[in-house]
């Protein structure tokens, strides 16, 4: 069976997701419209209306599906970390999955941030990445507290500093296009955390 095959026996709902996912990512929400996703797709305009009450929702889809792959990502690097110290290394780790995956027209960044500077303020998809982006750093947190369970100021203190640190090496990874950011910011941590 071809990949074409295999693409075609997908229900439309995840055809159009998929094609959203890779459309979005590449070009933007409002660079991608409904024509697009649905040609991609291989589904008629009016299968995308039966699936998603508007591309406002299949945003939100697509939002939640970014949100749940990063914790895949996540979850997979966190499995094998034996400490709190190298379960934050874990998050970095993640990123760096995030950054080095096969994009078609390369890595742009964190998806969902890119996501949310197209959305006005307001929007609902904002506060969801909002969400995402405070779930990363109460991660963060919980395993700090388990480094410093006697200062549980300090852990918040050091879980903002280290998501910062996230954060600010994912917008210079995904503006140079490559992980090489992520991993200099993980070293950075690696050495604090030894200091704590």
């Amino acid at each position: 069976m071809t990949q074409s095959d295999q693409t075609a026996r997908q229900p439309a709902r995840d055809r159009l997701l998929q094609a959203a996912q890779e459309l979005f990512y590449n070009h933007g929400i409002n660079g991608t419209g409904i024509d697009t996703i649905t040609a991609t797709a291989g589904v008629a305009k009016k299968s995308l209306y039966n699936n998603f009450a508007s591309k406002s929702d299949l945003v939100h889809h697509y939002l939640q599906a970014r949100h749940e792959e990063w914790l895949a990502l996540y979850s997979a690097r966190v499995a094998s970390a034996a400490t709190p110290h190298a379960r934050v290394l874990a998050v970095f780790d993640a990123y760096r999955d995030h950054a080095e995956f096969a994009y078609s027209h390369g890595f742009r960044g964190c998806g969902l941030l890119n996501a949310a500077a197209e959305l006005e303020v307001g929007d609902p998809g904002r506060a969801a990445v909002r969400r995402h982006k405070e779930e990363v750093e109460a991660i963060l947190a919980e395993h700090l507290a388990k480094m410093l369970p006697d200062d549980a100021p300090r852990a918040e203190r050091v879980a903002a500093h280290v998501a910062y640190l996230l954060e600010g090496a994912m917008a210079r990874a995904g503006l140079e296009g490559t992980s090489a950011r992520l991993l200099t910011a993980r070293t950075m941590v690696d050495d604090m955390l030894k200091a704590l």
